[in-house]
């Protein structure tokens, strides 16, 4: 019996047991799993047959293998599967390496040479169980689960670089150089510690005729030429942030992966591990002392990948979201319906009122344009950006809240909380092997998804820097560490942010209120500017509309001219989504294209005009990009409908969002019925009094100048404000006792 050579302590039963029901001995559970591979069959296909020949001629060693499978072929033995994996699996790749052979070699029973040849031509086969076991959580996976079968979904946030683990050590004593072979467990072992901890102490060849054996302790050395290694990696799996309770960190869990299951992944992709539930000895537990404490980890058998790759298959949305054909007839359906987009767009954060054209933006954020790679291989990005700057009170970070609910892939964060490595990515040292390796941050954790980024305003420059090339160029370039490397971050961005004064300033332009540089403006396509206005009917309606939500009378829910909408439910509006984003990607027609150049230039023209008008650059450019932000907009209303071409109805719709939100910030700011024009000779002769009246050193009250320039000369009381706030920064001037007393302190 082999089975006696390995260390391992052996039970005879004392009692008569019972016969065996089913397949309870080794060699039984592996004649019936070579007798599965082989004669299998749905219809009149042998499945696996075929699949193990075909992979066998491409020199692939391994076979995926459905569990729903061995289940209609012998249940127990499925059930042997899920419950005793770590039995059950090498004897199902030694039956899987026998069957290769014998479809290989079907005459190779006799003579040695010819079996031989056989070994040597197949090494062990590696076997991927498929199963379709319910998914489960990180937090269920408890002590009942130990040495079973698991399937939990995740992200892969970080990688290892492959490592080769000895499977086969082939060792010579130094003294009598007696050689001896042994085969190391599988498993995370060689994470607790090393190989040489599994070698024997002492050396036990026989002694020749008349000779001491005097070989020492720890006589063994590995010959590493002879003996055999597979690849291993260790991946670093999080639980999704949805499925995170509140308050409470995101879990992770080591996976170890091997053979043909190395370098499946890259940080950032979304998977759906399958593998066996076990423990090792991890040497930071064995330097703290605790005897029999063991880390958890995950033996991996079989990886769902489901992030559409760099490649640009889009063809799994996340999590492999299967549609049945009833759903995509109901979805066919609700795209043809009459004034979808508006009743979409209305099921945008129903319980918020008004603001439709906000939520219509929110809408062509959440469908987004179609992705366009070139030919020389350049990249034009199908996600669309939208800034929403206004006061404080107007529901944004609600918003930002819904979108993150109802998107497929989403990652909420907060300016102030996050950092520039937070949002794209950090290089971490393993704590075993001293390697630098890169950990992904809220970009790349939300690749093909959206990132909803609160209080943007008060994001620290530097961080905010650090995803400009993430909104434009859709990637992350790293250099940190020696680590130099490209992540991908195909994300759209959707931000909320305060005016610098928290309050929208009318008098003032939009430059002085956003206080954003123009390279990260230019790359938002669409820049609302949400102001709260004193409007009495419109209070009246908010007023209701919220007592009618702390009510709980959700069926009230009435729009502005007294209809009721009906609203479509977060879940079905998430896969409606999912379902556009996998089946369509529309293209401009020849009419709309045509439309939207000549309309791009009536743009520029509009906004030279303005920036001669006012004597300043706008803050907020219209560029090039903003031409592909309207091209975008109108793809996303085009998918939002199922259609495969762009219409120049679609063409007008995006063009109507782009002047209410971009073009309505840019000619903003004129203030008493003035031009910014005029309002800026006004200052500039204001500007000149105040020196000749102000000498340095000198201070005067508010109220004086006040008195002085308004009732007196009649200037505009705005004008004034202006100056004194220009000069202020400038620091020409100076406040002091609430800005009631002004003194000159510079030139």
């Amino acid at each position: 019996m082999s089975g006696f050579d390995a260390d391992r302590v052996y039970s005879v039963a004392v009692h008569d047991a019972p016969e065996p029901v089913g397949p309870e001995k080794p060699s039984e559970t592996e004649k019936l799993l070579q007798e599965f591979l082989l004669q299998y069959r749905v219809g009149s296909d042998f499945i696996y047959r075929d699949k193990l020949r075909a992979n066998l001629l491409l020199k692939q060693h391994q076979l995926e293998v459905d569990l729903r499978h061995i289940g209609l072929f012998n249940d127990e033995l499925a059930h042997a599967i899920q419950e005793r994996p770590g039995e059950i699996l090498p004897l199902f790749e030694s039956a899987a390496t026998k069957a290769a052979r014998t479809i290989l070699f079907p005459l190779a029973s006799g003579s040695e040479a010819t079996l031989e040849a056989a070994a040597s031509s197949v090494p062990s086969m590696q076997i991927l169980v498929k199963s379709g076991l319910n998914l489960q959580q990180f937090r269920d996976l408890s002590a009942n689960t130990m040495n079973k079968l698991v399937r939990i979904p995740g992200i892969v946030i970080s990688a290892s670089v492959l490592s080769s683990r000895a499977t086969k050590l082939h060792l010579q004593c130094r003294a009598c150089r007696s050689t001896k072979i042994m085969y190391p467990p599988g498993g995370l072992g060689g994470l607790g510690g090393g190989a040489e901890r599994g070698l024997p102490r002492r050396c036990d060849a026989e002694p020749a005729e008349g000779q001491k054996k005097e070989c020492p302790m720890d006589p063994y050395l590995i010959i590493h030429s002879k003996s055999s290694f597979t690849d291993q990696q260790t991946l670093k799996l999080q639980e999704a942030p949805d499925m995170v309770p509140v308050g409470e960190l995101p879990r992770h869990i080591l996976l170890s992966a091997d053979r043909y299951l190395t370098g499946q992944v890259v940080p950032g992709s979304r998977v759906i591990a399958t593998g066996i539930f076990s423990t090792f000895q991890s040497s930071k537990n064995k330097s703290a002392g605790a005897a029999a404490l063991r880390t958890p980890y995950l033996r991996l058998i079989h990886l769902d990948i489901s992030t559409p790759s760099a490649g640009g298959s889009g063809g799994l949305n996340p999590f492999g979201v299967q549609f049945t054909p009833e759903e995509e007839e109901e979805f066919g359906e609700m795209a043809r319906s009459e004034g979808f987009y508006e009743r979409f767009a209305k099921s945008v954060a129903p319980s918020i009122f008004g603001s439709l054209d906000i939520k219509k933006a929110i809408t062509c954020l959440l469908f987004g344009g179609s992705k366009k790679i070139l030919p020389d291989g350049m990249r034009l990005r199908g996600d669309i950006n939208v800034l929403l700057l206004g006061d404080p009170g107007t529901a944004k970070s609600q918003l930002l809240k819904f979108v993150e609910k109802v998107a497929p892939i989403a990652v909420y964060t907060s300016g102030k909380g996050s950092s520039a490595a937070g949002l794209t990515a950090s290089v971490q040292r393993d704590s075993v092997s001293r390697e630098f390796y890169l950990e992904g941050g809220a970009m790349v954790l939300a690749d093909t998804g959206v990132v909803c980024i609160d209080e943007f305003d008060k994001m620290r420059d530097e961080d905010r820097v650090a995803i400009h090339e993430a909104m434009e160029q859709q990637t992350i370039s790293i250099a940190k560490a020696g680590i130099t490397t490209v992540l991908n971050s195909r994300t759209s961005v959707l931000a909320a942010a305060n005016p610098v004064w928290g309050r929208y300033d009318e008098g003032r332009s939009p430059g002085e209120n956003i206080d954003f540089q123009t390279t990260i403006l230019s790359r938002f396509d669409m820049i609302f500017i949400v102001k709260d206005e004193h409007n009495e009917q419109r209070d009246r309606m908010i007023a209701k509309h919220v007592m009618n939500i702390h009510m709980n009378r959700p069926g009230q829910n009435v729009e502005e001219n007294g209809d009721n909408v009906g609203e479509i439910d977060i879940d079905k509006m998430r896969r409606y989504i999912s379902y556009c984003k996998a089946k369509c990607a529309p293209r401009l027609s020849a009419e709309a294209s045509e439309m939207l150049s000549s309309h791009f230039v009536s743009l520029r023209k509009q906004v030279q005009q303005v920036e001669r008008d006012n004597d300043e650059r706008s803050s907020i450019p219209i560029t090039i990009r903003q031409l592909e932000a309207i091209i975008r907009i109108s793809e996303s209303l085009a998918k939002l409908t199922l259609s495969p071409v762009v219409q120049t109805h679609h063409v007008e719709e995006s063009i109507r969002l782009f002047k209410f939100s971009t073009m309505d910030a840019v000619v903003s700011g004129s203030a008493d019925g003035l031009s910014r024009g005029e309002l800026n000779d006004e200052m500039s002769r204001i500007e000149k009094e105040l020196r000749r009246r102000l000498p340095i050193g000198w201070s005067t009250s508010y109220q004086s100048l006040m008195r002085e320039f308004v009732t007196q000369q009649g200037y505009s009381s705005h004008a004034l404000e202006r100056t004194l706030f220009v000069l202020e920064k400038r620091e020409v001037i100076r406040f002091s006792g609430q800005k009631k007393v002004v003194h000159r302190v510079g030139v």
